[in-house]
This record gives structure tokens, C-alpha cells and sequence, in this order.
């Protein structure tokens, strides 16, 4: 009761707490000791003092500033390395490979200054050709868009380095080389029958290559740089002599004009880009810019401006991001659009750009269903860059009118088709070279380009190469090369076109795209059969046609060549195929026979003053009787086709990222959006 009460208490007590301290540890007494041992221990016993979560963060921490310091010691270490070794490297001498430079497709890298002067070109010694006379047919460009890009490609300067000392290692191995085009038949590209779907994409622009795409360049070899010597060499001749117009007649040094729009020049817009040539690409860029005019009146012929100069510029567009090309080519695509109006929509063959007006070929009604069916890729990818459905429509509208026909054998298509009533005409002759072939490659290139979802092209495909496998393979004799022929009303023909050597190339396409492995295997054999065209005669070059040997004769090759037969255009089929077989297997063999085509071609159709010819006659090495013309498709094409052969890099235009319309230009695979 006291404690609470308020009474009082006695004095209040005093508590006290006593601590001994030892002698060591006594501040004042013994002194402040500030040894390491007694440091050591004060340190661990607050270390044990700390919880475990606490010292497990503590360690974590020093462990990332460890890690973090290695990582930019060496970082720095690379930096310093190659400040260092700068001014070596600006040292060294020009016999140095160059690097092919990943480009980025929305921006044209700014052009490298070359050496002005053109005409160090190494001239190999040519065997004086006669006064050839004139040959064409039109280019294939390279890759167009993706997509993601990851396009690779060389600087100017670089590639002129290189080249140099190209020339230098193998002058003394040139001899006479001259180049003919090819293209003499035209091939063109397939159709599609259905839209991916019937609402056109917003416009797109050309995307940028994502960082993860970002890929060490691959070097560029010899075989590579003699292609871009070879190029340089062709696009001198047209430089020089033929400047602005459609194609360089290099013997007589002079052009020739088929619609009057620089032909050569737009078919090699993409191949120069490819190639890495941008000094070339700059030239030709400003005579797009400043003198090409679509508004003349001049009458074209729909295929060929289509897959040439609508394909080139969009592909060009696609690969450099360059607005100009997309503007161009909405220009000549409505241009174009008057051909499609014809009461069965099958479109006319020629179109008058500047009046807007269209027509047959004066002696007939008819149009070759290759021609109005090797157009759609091109056109659908215009809808889907400006997003007007208009040109899409009207080429789709054309392959369901074919897909619905009757007339077909197997799925092989005859080779005409009437503008007024729609219906196939000149039945039961059926071919897979000129006037049809394209039809069957953009069967399967739509397909693909589509995203694969577009089925009546592909069923129409499939039930084509089965028709093809059951009426028109035989094999020859005495090496049993398989071969396509040629069925006429119910009569084989063992005659095929080079045209057809595009064939290898777009079964292995399919191949690699998912369908049957056996279109593989009939591949392979096609292809060797397109280079016994090759291996077979004289100059080692393929004539237009062949006609096969059905049974076995003495002193006789499986190859017969008719005098009427026996020019060379220079044409890209076979050195496309060669790539597509390539690109696919890794097989060293295609790029050895492309390489003989390539030295043969220099051998026998190089101009020393510049350019290729095509020639009359392969099979007279001594006179192979130069054309005096350079088609547009060798610089479009042939030439593009053979650098890519032999590239090891499969990113270099890659093959689940574009597909090549069938003028060599490359315009992107659709993706889901």
C-alpha cells in the first residue's frame, strides 16, 4: 500500500550497473588500441551479428560489382585495341577482301566515291567477232522486302578494292570473253487464284532490320568478285554507249529501244544494290529521278513492263527504302491498269501508257496465258504497298477465271487464252516453255508470297507437276538424262526450251516450302540435264533449244541442236536453278558448273569495248557469230543469280524472307499482321 500511497518514503535508492573491462579492451586505461588483430574481430563479430538474408545480399552485391568490373575491363581493353589499330587499318594495302555490309533496308546507305575513271577494267582478249546482230529480253533484280531485312551489302569503295585486285590475280588467265543476254523466250511468272484475304494491308514501309538480325557480314570471294567485274564491265558498254535507253548493241557501240524507258537501267537497279556497287546505283538513281516519264505515247507489251520495270522498282524500293522507286511504280502500274479491261477481264497484251488505251497484238485476239498469268505478284504487292485493292483485283480476277477453265490436261494449260470470250484457245498443245512456263512458276510463288493460305493455287500446282510427271518427262540416251518435252495433240516431242531450266529451281522451291520430297528428287535430275545442255556443246553454252535422243545412236550425245536453234541469249534459267539447288543443299557442285557458265560466258560473248552479246551460234567456238545485243535481263538476271550462287551467306536474300518474281526481282513474303 505504501508504494501507491502518497506517504513518504526514505532517501530514494541509487541503482548501478558494474562492468569489468579487460586490459585490452580498456579505453583510457590501457590506451586506445587500434592493432589490425583487434580490428579483425570487432569487424566479425558485427558480420555474425548480421542476419543471414543480409550477409547472402551483401555477398550477392559484391559479386555483381566483381562481375561488372571484368566486363568493362574488357570492354575498355577492345575499345583501346581498336584505337590503337586504327591507323593500321586505314594503312592497308588494297588486296584486302571486302566485306559484304549489312544494308538497312528504310535507308540507302550515302554512295562511296569510286575511281572516276572506267575504264580500268580489265580487257580480256577476244577473238574478233563478226557484226553480230540484236537480241533482248528482260533482267531480274534481286531481293525486294521481307518481313525483317538483313540484306547484306558491300560499300563502293570495298568492292572497287576488291575487284582491282581481282583483275590483277586473273589477267593473265582472261582470254577472250564477250556476254549474250538471256531472255529470248519469255518467261513468266505464275498466277494466283485466291487472295490471302480480300482486305488490302495499310501501306506498309520497308522495315528495319531488328537488332537480333544483326549478323557478322560474310566476306565476298573470288567466284563473287568476278561476277561484280563482270557486271562493271556490262554496265560500262551501257554507260558509254547506250545511256538512258532500253538495251546496248556493244558491237557497233551503239542502243536499241523497245518502249524507250531505260529497260536495262531499271532491271539493274536491285542487282547494283545487291552487288554493293552504290557509286552505279547513284548514277541510275538520278536518271530515274530527273528523266523517266511514264506520261508518253508509246505502246508496251503489259508482261514484260510488269515483271521488268513494275517488279524492278518495287523490288529496288523494298531493298533501299527509297521512296522515289514506290512513286515510280504506282505511276506505270495505273498506267498499266487500261489492259484489263476487256469483256472476259483476261487482259490485252499491249497497253498505250501515255493515251491510256490497251489492244491485242494486231494478228490475233488471243494474249499467251503465261503473259496474263505472271503478273500477279507484282500487282498484289503494289495493293498491298499503297493500299488500293484495284490492282490486286483485277490479277486475281484473271487466275480464278483460269483456275476455272476447261481444257487442261493433268493441270497443264494450253498456251493461248481470247480476250473477248476468256476460253483457252489452240488446245492440245502443251508446253513448259515459252507462252506457258511463268504460269506454273507463279502458281507456287503466290502461294508462298500469300502466306501459304491461298489453296486453289497450290492444288492447281501440284495437279500441274503431276500432269508434267505423267505426259511430258522422258529420258534420253545414251546417259538417260531426264528431260521435259513438249505433247501435241496426243504426239511427244523430245524438243525443251531453255526456258524450261527454270523448273529445277521452283521444285526445289516447293520442296523447301513443305510439299511432296519427291519434287526434290526430280529436281536434282532436271538440273543435271540443264547443265549437259551446257557441258554438251562446243562453247560450253546452251543453245535456245534442244531436242533430246530418244534411242541410243553411235557418235551421237543425248543433246541435238537444230541450225535454227542453236543462239544464245544469254538467258538467267539454269544459273537461277543452279542457286535455288544450292541455297538448299549446301552442294559444292552447283557452284563449279555456274562458275564454268560464267567463264564461258566471258570467253565467247565479252565485248572488249564493253558489254555482252548474245551469239547465233554455239557451237562454233572459233565464230560464235555475236549478235551485237545485251539483253537487260543478263544485268537483271544471269548476273544477279550468279553472284548469289556463290555466296555462302543465306541471309544474303533470304528464301523464307523474299521470293524472286521471274525477272530476278525479289519482293517480300507476306506475314500475318
Amino acid at each position: 500500500a505504501a508504494m501507491y500511497s502518497g506517504a513518504a518514503a526514505g532517501p530514494p535508492r541509487r541503482d548501478f550497473i558494474s562492468v569489468t573491462l579487460g586490459p585490452e579492451e580498456t579505453v583510457g586505461v590501457g590506451g586506445y588500441n587500434n592493432s589490425k588483430a583487434w580490428r579483425r574481430r570487432s569487424c566479425w563479430r558485427k558480420w555474425k551479428q548480421l542476419s543471414r538474408l543480409q550477409r547472402s545480399v551483401i555477398l550477392f552485391l559484391f559479386a555483381f560489382l566483381a562481375v561488372c568490373g571484368v566486363i568493362s575491363y574488357t570492354s575498355m581493353g577492345e575499345a583501346w585495341k581498336s584505337i590503337t589499330n586504327k591507323s593500321l587499318d586505314d594503312q592497308r594495302t588494297e588486296q584486302e577482301i571486302p566485306r559484304l555490309k549489312l544494308a538497312n533496308p528504310a535507308v540507302l546507305p550515302a554512295p562511296q566515291k569510286a575511281d572516276a575513271n572506267h575504264g580500268d577494267y580489265p580487257e580480256l582478249s577476244l577473238q574478233k567477232p563478226p557484226k553480230l546482230p540484236h537480241v533482248r529480253r528482260g533482267p531480274s533484280n534481286l531481293q525486294i522486302k521481307a518481313p525483317q531485312r538483313d540484306t547484306r551489302v558491300k560499300t563502293r569503295h570495298d568492292t572497287m578494292r576488291a575487284v582491282e585486285e581481282l583483275v590483277k590475280v586473273d589477267k593473265v588467265e582472261k582470254t577472250e570473253k564477250s556476254i549474250i543476254s538471256w531472255r529470248g523466250a519469255v518467261i513468266e511468272p505464275d498466277q494466283s487464284t485466291e487472295p490471302p484475304s480480300t482486305k488490302i494491308m495499310e501501306p506498309e514501309k520497308p522495315s528495319s532490320v531488328e537488332a537480333e538480325d544483326q549478323k557478322e557480314p560474310v566476306p565476298i570471294n573470288e567466284r563473287q568478285l568476278a561476277v561484280i567485274e563482270a557486271f562493271r564491265h556490262a554496265w560500262k558498254g551501257y554507260k558509254d554507249f547506250a545511256w538512258g535507253h532500253d538495251e546496248l548493241k556493244p558491237l557497233s557501240k551503239s542502243y536499241s529501244e523497245w518502249f524507250g524507258l531505260g529497260l536495262t537501267l531499271i532491271d539493274a537497279l536491285d542487282t547494283m544494290w545487291i552487288l554493293g556497287l552504290k557509286e552505279e546505283f547513284e548514277e541510275a538513281r538520278k536518271w530515274v529521278a530527273n528523266d523517266l516519264v511514264f506520261d508518253k505515247n508509246v505502246d508496251v507489251n503489259l508482261f514484260e513492263s510488269t515483271i521488268r520495270i513494275l517488279g524492278g522498282l518495287l523490288s529496288t524500293y523494298h531493298l533501299s527504302g527509297d521512296s522515289l522507286f514506290l512513286e515510280k511504280a504506282k505511276d506505270i502500274g495505273n498506267r498499266l491498269m487500261p489492259a484489263f479491261k476487256t469483256p472476259s477481264k483476261v487482259p490485252y497484251s499491249d497497253v498505250n501508257i501515255g493515251r491510256g488505251t490497251a489492244h491485242p497484238p494486231r494478228w490475233t485476239s488471243d494474249s499467251t496465258v503465261a503473259e496474263v498469268t505472271s503478273i500477279q505478284l507484282e500487282f498484289r504487292e503494289l495493293s498491298r504497298l499503297t493500299g488500293d485493292e484495284k490492282f490486286q483485283k483485277a490479277v486475281d480476277e484473271v487466275m480464278k477465271h483460269v483456275h476455272t477453265l476447261s481444257g487442261k490436261n493433268d493441270g497443264l494449260v494450253p498456251m493461248f487464252i481470247n480476250t473477248n470470250s476468256g476460253q483457252f484457245t489452240h488446245l492440245g498443245v502443251y508446253t513448259l516453255g515459252a507462252r506457258a512456263d511463268s504460269y506454273y512458276e507463279y502458281l507456287l510463288k503466290q502461294w508462298i508470297q500469300g502466306g501459304k493460305k491461298e489453296n486453289e493455287l497450290l492444288e492447281d500446282y501440284m495437279r500441274a507437276i503431276e500432269g508434267v510427271k505423267k505426259h511430258l518427262l522422258q529420258r534420253s540416251e545414251p546417259k538417260k538424262l531426264t528431260f521435259v518435252g513438249e505433247l501435241a495433240h496426243g504426239h511427244f516431242s523430245a524438243k525443251m526450251d531453255h526456258l524450261v531450266c527454270f523448273l529445277p529451281g521452283t521444285l526445289a522451291l516447293g520442296a523447301h516450302n513443305g510439299l511432296a520430297a519427291d519434287h526434290m528428287k526430280l529436281a536434282e535430275t532436271l538440273i543435271e540435264t540443264c547443265y549437259q545442255m551446257y557441258a554438251q556443246v562446243e562453247t560450253g553454252l546452251s543453245p535456245e533449244i534442244v531436242h533430246f535422243n530418244l534411242h541410243a545412236q553411235k557418235g551421237h550425245k543425248d543433246v541435238e541442236i537444230k541450225p535454227a536453234d542453236r543462239h544464245n541469249l544469254l538467258r538467267p534459267e539454269t544459273v537461277e536453278s543452279l542457286f535455288y539447288m544450292y541455297r538448299f543443299t549446301g552442294d559444292k557442285k552447283y557452284q563449279d558448273w555456274g562458275w564454268e557458265i560464267l567463264q564461258n560466258f566471258n570467253k565467247y560473248t565479252r565485248v572488249p569495248t564493253g558489254g555482252y552479246t548474245s551469239i547465233n551460234n554455239v557451237q562454233n567456238p572459233s565464230n560464235p557469230e555475236p549478235r551485237d545485243k545485251m539483253e537487260s535481263f543478263f544485268l537483271g538476271e544471269t548476273l544477279k543469280y550468279m553472284f548469289l550462287l556463290f555466296s555462302d551467306d543465306i541471309d544474303l536474300i533470304n528464301l523464307d524472307k523474299y521470293i524472286f518474281n521471274t525477272e530476278a526481282h525479289p519482293l517480300p513474303i507476306w506475314v500475318p499482321a
